[in-house]
C-alpha cells in the first residue's frame, strides 16, 4: 500500500481529502525514520578506532534499529488497513436483529486492531528513544544532531501513536483489555517524557549545542 511509495506518493495520499493513511501511518514512518538515523549513526560509528570499545553494543542496536525499522514500515501499512476495517464495519448493514449482531461483532474486532496497531507503533517509538538516548554516549561525536533528530522522530511517533490508541479505545469491546491498555498508554508516555528529559541531558553533556 503506502510503505513501499515514493515519498512524494505518501505525502500526496496523507494530503488528500481521505481518511487514510492518517495520524497513525504518519506516526509509525516517524518512527521508522528515527529507527533509520539510529542504524545511520551506528554505521557512521562502526570500524572507527575512536569508538572499537563501544563496537559490539554499537552492532546490537544496529540490528535491533533494523527490525524495528521494518516493523514500522509495516505499521504504516497495518494502521491504514485498521481503519478502513472501522469504516467497513461501519457501513456494515443494520436492516435487522441479525445484522445488527453481526455489525457489532466485526465492528469490535475492527476496533480492537485498530486499537491495537498503534499500540504495538507507541512500543517501538519507545524503544527507539531508549536507543537514541543510549547511542549518544557511544556514537559518533560528530553525528549528535542526528542522534538527536532520532529521539524527536520516535517521541513524536509515540505520542501520534498514543493518540490513536486512546481515541480508537472508546469502541474497545472488551472493557477489561481496554483497561489494561489504557494503563500502558500511560506508562509509555510516562516512559517518553523520562527518555525525552535524559536524552537532552545526554546531548547537552555531550555537546551539542543544546
Amino acid at each position: 500500500m503506502f510503505s513501499g511509495a515514493t515519498l512524494e506518493q505518501f505525502g500526496d495520499s496523507l494530503a488528500a481529502g481521505t481518511p487514510t493513511p492518517g495520524g497513525g501511518s504518519a506516526a509509525a514512518l516517524a518512527g521508522s525514520l528515527a529507527a533509520a538515523l539510529v542504524e545511520m549513526v551506528c554505521g557512521l560509528t562502526i570500524g572507527k578506532e575512536a569508538y572499537r570499545d563501544h563496537e559490539p553494543a554499537l552492532q546490537v542496536m544496529r540490528d535491533r534499529a533494523g527490525t524495528l525499522r521494518r516493523d514500522l514500515l509495516a505499521m504504516v501499512d497495518r494502521d491504514a488497513e485498521a481503519y478502513d476495517g472501522v469504516m467497513a464495519a461501519i457501513r456494515m448493514p443494520k436492516a435487522n436483529d441479525a445484522d445488527k449482531a453481526a455489525r457489532k461483532e466485526a465492528l469490535g474486532r475492527a476496533n480492537t486492531t485498530a486499537t491495537e496497531v498503534p499500540l504495538a507503533t507507541a512500543e517501538c517509538c519507545a524503544a527507539l528513544m531508549s536507543l537514541a538516548r543510549d547511542l549518544v554516549s557511544k556514537g559518533n561525536r560528530n553525528a549528535l544532531s542526528d542522534i538527536g533528530t532520532a529521539g524527536v522522530l520516535a517521541e513524536a511517533g509515540l505520542r501520534g501513536a498514543l493518540m490513536n490508541v486512546r481515541i480508537n479505545l472508546g469502541g474497545f469491546p472488551d472493557p477489561v483489555k481496554a483497561v489494561a491498555i489504557r494503563d500502558r498508554a500511560r506508562d509509555l508516555e510516562t516512559e517518553g517524557d523520562r527518555l525525552r528529559l535524559a536524552s537532552f541531558e545526554a546531548l547537552k553533556a555531550a555537546g551539542a549545542g543544546l
